[in-house]
């Protein structure tokens, strides 16, 4: 490419890494003028390095994920804690936020996945976003920030694995505005599941739920945490799935259901009534419970020999997911995301390394009452205990 010019050379390597981006995107990203792009790009085109303009097609199935990237460090107690003194523990770390880790899950099991968020211009961003270029995950969206550093959670767990105390720093998200919705208009338009935590600012879910009413993809929601619940429009029309536990349900309602199946039952059926598509409902320990236009169904957790929990809510989410695109009725692809839940428990870290869909589809016999997870279709499935 010795004929190009540094700008040329600059703007076909952005070109490269986003096909999608449009010439006001790519002069926004470079700080130059929308005029200065289209010429150059004229350039590039007589010079053979674009094959000139043309209609882009969707890909069949393309999953977009909308939210957190984190840096987790995580520090298992010896010992019974003792608060206000020194612990002995164990300490590793890992990557997190929950659209990241959905993001990361989904990519395992084959999704042709895209990302949207903001990391810092630091070390850490800048190796969060290649473990995930090495995933095969399109990281075209996710913008540098040059002030703010990139997101940490820290996470305090008991010598038997559960979170004990949580600390987070998660205000670059504040850069999540709804203006890098409309930058990333293309991309959230193209995609068959576009799926999105809560760490964005309200106005930026509020308008994410807005133009996703009659949009052909589906919006799937998880709210991270019962503050950012709150953030949650009253009117959630629009929204396809949404994934809450109890403690959520009852903070975004402002009620107090029991956390147990019933008191979950109560709280997906409420979340109905705000116009959720499917609301599926986490008991923890009873499992989950799925309301959608077929009723209420009970689906239970699958047992699992528990290593460490974190990342178990959102591979349940990601199991859920996946078994949808393929087809599966909620209820019966929340029985996909129980067994994923189980399976990454199983292991130390927040998403399993050795993730596959053929793995996945080899752990079937685990499903409790003989069940068995279909191959790649939908089939029927007996519901499990109607609340």
């Amino acid at each position: 490419m010795d004929d190009l010019s540094p700008l040329e050379s600059a703007i076909l390597k952005h070109i490269t890494q986003n096909p999608f981006a449009g010439q006001q995107e790519l002069a926004d990203q470079m700080s130059i003028a929308r005029s200065t792009v289209a010429a150059h790009i004229v350039t590039l085109t007589r010079k053979g390095y674009i094959l000139g303009r043309g209609y882009v097609l969707p890909a069949a199935k393309r999953v977009v994920c909308l939210g957190g990237a984190v840096f987790d460090r995580k520090f298992r107690a010896s010992q019974p804690l003792v608060r206000a003194t020194s612990n002995p523990a164990t300490g590793f770390h890992s990557y997190g936020g929950v659209a990241r880790n959905v993001l990361e899950n989904l990519a395992l099991l084959g999704h042709d996945t895209s990302f949207l968020s903001v990391v810092g211009d630091d070390q850490t961003g800048h190796n969060l976003l290649g473990h995930l270029r090495e995933r095969g995950v399109d990281v075209s969206q996710v913008a540098l920030s040059p002030t703010r550093a990139t997101a940490e959670y820290c996470a305090i767990l008991s010598p038997e694995g559960d979170l004990d105390l949580g600390i987070a720093a998660m205000d670059i998200f504040e850069e999540l505005t709804p203006d890098r919705l409309d930058r990333a208009r293309s991309h959230l338009t193209s995609a068959t599941l576009l799926f999105s935590d809560c760490n964005p600012p309200m106005e930026t879910i509020s308008q994410l739920i807005e133009r996703s009413r009659g949009a052909r993809y589906t919006l799937a929601i998880d709210p991270v945490s019962t503050h950012k619940a709150r953030r949650l429009p009253a009117d959630l029309t629009g929204v396809g799935l949404l994934f809450m536990n109890v403690d959520e349900a009852s903070a975004y309602l402002s009620s107090s259901f029991s956390a147990d199946a019933e008191g979950a039952a109560q709280a997906a059926r409420a979340l109905r009534t705000r116009g959720v598509g499917g609301a599926v409902v986490s008991t923890g320990t009873e499992g989950l419970v799925v309301a959608d236009d077929q009723g209420v169904t009970h689906v239970p957790a699958i047992p699992s020999h528990p290593v460490e929990v974190t990342g178990a809510g959102d591979a349940m989410i990601a199991g859920t997911l996946h078994a949808t695109l393929s087809g599966q009725p909620l209820a019966e692809a929340a029985l996909t995301g129980a067994l994923l839940a189980a399976l990454t428990v199983e292991t130390a870290t927040t998403v399993r390394a050795d993730l596959s869909a053929a793995f996945l589809d080899r752990q079937r016999h685990r499903l409790p009452q003989g069940r068995a997870l279909p191959p790649s279709s939908s089939s029927s499935l007996e519901p499990g205990v109607s609340a």
